[in-house]
């Protein structure tokens, strides 16, 4: 089965590729790589909650953040899609680097990451098992609670 008719079966439709925020382009292409730029989970322009992660009723919890990393992927895959035309073309998802902006107590930064991860094995089966980071922060661009980033490897 290709990778886009994988994203039809799962009802996932890539949403248009978000419109940067600041001087930078959403994905370049070199060689066989597409590298994002780091994608927020915006949803129709907007980011549907900001803060910080934590486990305190006043912080983003970590199941809604897990939420926001599906979301920021989508992102990110509306990106490379962009740039090399079909997900099919995809052979590998080589790193995905996400940061999540996180209470000073709050360590469950794999755990939110995870939402990502779990989505690109989803749609990508092996091809989309790759290298990882999930990196706790104090602040992410307009108090967004997650950016993810891909390196994905195309033919």
């Amino acid at each position: 089965m290709s990778f886009e008719a994988k994203l039809a079966e799962l009802g996932i439709e890539l949403p248009p590729v978000a419109p940067p925020v600041a001087a930078y382009v959403p994905a370049v292409v070199t060689g066989s790589y597409v590298y994002t730029s780091g994608q927020l989970p915006f949803v129709a322009g907007a980011l549907p909650t900001t803060g910080k992660v934590g486990d305190t009723a006043e912080l983003v919890s970590a199941d809604d953040a897990k939420a926001f990393a599906r979301t920021a992927v989508l992102n990110a895959l509306a990106a490379v899609r962009a740039e090399i035309g079909s997900l099919d073309r995809v052979t590998r998802i080589v790193k995905l680097v996400g940061f999540v902006a996180s209470d000073p107590a709050f360590t469950g930064q794999p755990g939110v990451i995870n939402g990502a991860s779990e989505l690109l094995g989803e749609i990508f089966g092996d091809a989309g098992r790759h290298a990882r980071s999930a990196v706790g922060v104090a602040v992410l661009p307009l108090d967004s609670p997650v950016e993810l980033e891909l390196v994905v490897e195309f033919a």
